[in-house]
């Protein structure tokens, strides 16, 4: 109980907070560390001085068992005891929640500073799929609104030094038998009556403006939270588990810098299964993981609208290596919800592709939801197949062609990717009267098996260059 009074008068102080820092365009992540400097001759350079930048967990050799210290019985419910290992946890000054081999269930866990939480090899997590049991209303942001939703199914706010780790598997237990089958929609009837529920809820909130204390949403809302959400977190790492099965996001780090996602499994192919999604995140490093989604396997983001756009808030200086990526909308995607802007993402030595993967790089936004893309360096990944095209950009996401926040996308450049099968090598949906993407270049890339007889689509776009670039054994003119 003390546990849930405490959070309750953190939620209202973050209220509090929040209001304050809307109404003044301010930014609540802590300081950012020293500004990254990168040569667009050669931006590569700039790796290990991010790299070196990011701060590591650490953690006391102290370990709270849940069997043999709580007695948590396998096949049962532990959320009590797992709650309450946690906080025993953190009041001691850290150290690590042990839960060996075996299959556990539990409700909402809330993570708190300088605990690991580590899952055994054949340890199964089990969680709930009953919307009641993630009250009560937790700070959050969904689909890059900021609201009061239901818990993520594992919850951290405002900590530092936090972990995930182990070879065990956490199970959202999601299926069409209950979260996936929820679309938070209104209905024509209840639309024709000026009554929102969900998105169409959420969204009028954000148009409105209404105060963050007010957005609430509740199981008929039917807003599916997040699998594991660090909100405003510092110095993070998720290793070695499986994630599967989740409601929507699987893990999305929210304003929150110093992260570090290593061998991770996300395989999950249910509605908005996005695989990892760090949003309005600084210093990140996404590697050695395998993803098979249902959605984007990486997605960057940085806020909807106007939400994202108050706080001020990029993604900047994100590392993603070493990752094999499977099925997805996307393999790496910045965007849609990109109104707070991203700097410096760098993807290397990664294996794509699919015949269920769709692009595997895209940037998206529109004339709404506006922000800047600069930055996007990749080199060195072998793609076996994609339906669409290896790199796409798309200016006019949702069929959005005028507003009054363009946004611009600049300094991509592609260096020793292949692949083996697509529809277009690249394709820029741009803007005809209005240039919104500059500095687009390819380096010693190879496409083979381009069904489309003109094997690129550029429109909207200045300084496209192909330099040693072949697309079905032939260097193409670009046509401007």
């Amino acid at each position: 109980m003390a546990f849930y009074i405490r959070f309750f008068l953190l939620n209202s102080l973050w209220l509090l907070c929040l209001t304050s820092c809307i109404s003044k365009n301010g930014n609540t992540m802590t300081g950012s560390q020293d500004s990254i400097v990168v040569n667009p001759t050669n931006p590569w350079m700039a790796l290990e001085n991010v790299e070196n930048q990011v701060l590591p967990t650490s953690f006391p050799s102290r370990v709270f068992h849940i069997v043999d210290d709580y007695q948590a019985q396998r096949g049962q419910d532990i959320s009590q005891l797992l709650q309450r290992a946690i906080s025993d946890c953190h009041r001691a000054g850290g150290g690590m929640v042990l839960i060996p081999e075996g299959e556990y269930y539990t409700k909402a866990i809330h993570l708190l500073s300088n605990v690991n939480l580590h899952l055994e090899e054949g340890a199964i997590l089990k969680f709930s799929t009953v919307a009641a049991d993630y009250a009560p209303q937790v700070p959050t942001r969904w689909e890059g609104i900021d609201c009061m939703g239901y818990s993520p199914l594992v919850y951290a706010y405002r900590q530092e030094n936090i972990a995930i780790t182990g070879k065990g598997i956490l199970d959202g237990q999601a299926s069409w038998d209950n979260w996936w089958k929820l679309r938070a929609r209104t209905s024509a009837e209840d639309k024709a009556k000026g009554n929102f529920m969900g998105k169409e809820k959420l969204h009028d909130y954000e148009k409105k403006g209404t105060s963050i204390a007010d957005r609430l949403f509740f199981e008929t809302d039917e807003l599916r939270p997040q699998f594991i959400q660090f909100y405003q977190c510092n110095r993070i790492l998720v290793e070695g588990v499986t994630l599967n099965n989740a409601p929507f996001w699987l893990l999305h780090p929210l304003m929150s810098k110093n992260i570090v996602v290593r061998a991770v499994v996300f395989d999950s192919h249910g509605p908005n299964n996005d695989g990892c999604d760090p949003e309005s995140c600084e210093n990140v490093i996404i590697e050695d993981c395998i993803f098979n989604t249902g959605d984007d396997c990486i997605a960057i983001k940085s806020g909807r609208n106007n939400d994202g756009r108050a706080w001020q808030l990029p993604s900047r200086n994100i590392i993603i290596r070493n990752c094999q990526m499977k099925d997805g909308h996307a393999g790496v995607a910045i965007g849609s919800e990109i109104s707070g802007s991203c700097y410096n993402v760098w993807v290397e030595n990664c294996v794509i592709g699919s015949s269920e993967m769709d692009r595997p790089f895209r940037i998206k936004s529109n004339a709404i939801r506006g922000g800047i893309v600069s930055g996007f360096y990749i080199r060195n990944v072998d793609i076996s197949e994609c339906k669409q095209a290896v790199l796409k950009l798309e200016l006019k996401y949702e069929k959005v062609t005028e507003g009054p926040h363009y946004p611009l996308f600049e300094n991509i450049f592609l260096e020793n990717v292949i692949c083996k099968k697509s529809r277009y090598g690249i394709w820029i949906d741009g803007l005809e009267k209005n240039i919104c993407v500059q500095n687009v270049r390819l380096k010693n890339c190879d496409f083979v098996g381009i069904s489309d007889k003109n094997l690129n689509l550029i429109v909207g776009a200045e300084n496209v260059k192909f330099e040693n670039s072949l697309f079905n054994g032939t260097l193409p003119e670009i046509k401007k």
